[in-house]
């Protein structure tokens, strides 16, 4: 199916006859647009978040899209602003000027369907005066920091010492507590998101073919593919090299295939850190193991898997390698998305 699938001609032929002339063209303008990025290999979650935001819109304004103005979008932001994140508004500001953009396109028809119908054309009423642009600076919460160096020493010391009492008490759990060991430390020494960790497996990793990194042996790259999806599409991936200031992390991921998960008797499953019933493990349930483990070492509570996504790309830049690498290693479109981090 291509995209001129999602022509008016094809959504709603001319010899329709309409009983309720303004809510069928509208919703064939919203089944056009469904067609149009499902062409687009956009996942079905976002088209559908993307179509309850303009309905939404349109039950705010109480109006069609051929008669919607730009004040309109002035004043939907301006009743969200208080309610929303900076990100946010732009991404809700970003969804109807993109359905805009499909009904304005006069290669899609729509246009000339409405004057014909209606008596009315289309506009696209966003624009550089009333949207939210993308600020050069980081626009996350302040509170969002990274680990300091002692606290970094403080969380790998408990997971080690954890695993050892749990293993020193024969106490169930001990498997789990030697990979949630490795995890924390392989999350923070590539900059991993939840997902990411979680779903990484052993294949994921290979050898640097610099000669100065030969050391690093097998663990020179790793090869993250499930990484932030984009615009509704599939995850990106990306290369991640082992920096120089991390090849500690060599040591424990051989120790950890050597001796820990061998006893998960995960047989061909491929997950680097599979669960006791060789599954992967979810990244919400990583993801609260985790905030457990900065409780339990008398960390600030607010820390969070993120807030270590942050030292690391902190330490990059307190280490003197160059924004562009860091933007790389941490698989992100625009550098001053990495701003805060």
């Amino acid at each position: 199916m291509g995209p001129f699938s999602a022509t008016a001609e094809n959504v709603l032929p001319a010899n329709v006859t309409f009983l309720d002339p303004p809510e069928q063209l509208y919703a064939a303008m919203l089944e056009g647009w469904r067609l149009q990025q499902h062409s687009r290999h956009l996942n079905p979650s976002t088209i559908k978040a993307r179509h309850r935001l303009v309905q939404r819109f349109q039950q705010y304004t109480d109006t069609f899209p051929w008669q919607w103005k730009p004040e309109d979008l002035v004043e939907f932001s301006a009743e969200l602003s208080q309610k929303l994140s900076v990100s946010t508004l732009r991404q809700y500001q970003t969804t109807l000027q993109l359905f805009l953009e499909y009904v304005t396109d006069r290669r899609y028809g729509w246009v000339e369907r409405c004057e014909r119908e209606i008596g009315s054309s289309i506009i696209q009423i966003c624009d550089e005066w009333n949207t939210v642009s993308h600020a050069t600076e980081y626009e996350g919460r302040p509170s969002r920091r990274p680990f300091t160096f002692d606290e970094i020493d403080r969380l790998f010391e408990y997971v080690e010492q954890h695993h050892a009492e749990v293993l020193r008490q024969r106490r169930k759990g001990s498997l789990a507590a030697a990979r949630d060991a490795v995890m924390v430390k392989v999350a923070y020494a590539f900059g991993l998101r939840r997902t990411e960790v979680c779903r990484l497996d052993i294949s994921d990793f290979r050898r640097n073919p610099d000669p100065k990194m030969k050391h690093l042996g097998r663990f020179g790259v790793l090869h993250v593919r499930f990484g932030k999806a984009a615009n509704g599409g599939p995850p990106r991936r990306r290369l991640v090299f082992t920096v120089p200031e991390v090849s500690w992390i060599v040591e424990v991921l051989e120790q950890y295939l050597r001796d820990i998960r061998t006893l998960f008797n995960v047989g061909a499953h491929p997950a680097l850190f599979p669960t006791e019933r060789v599954q992967y493990l979810g990244s919400k349930d990583f993801g609260s193991r985790f905030q457990h483990i900065v409780e339990e070492a008398g960390l600030p509570v607010e820390l969070s898997l993120h807030h270590l996504r942050h030292t690391y790309a902190t330490n990059l830049a307190e280490y003197g390698y160059d924004p562009v690498f860091i933007q790389q290693q941490l698989g992100h479109v625009r550098i001053p998305t990495q701003a805060g981090h």
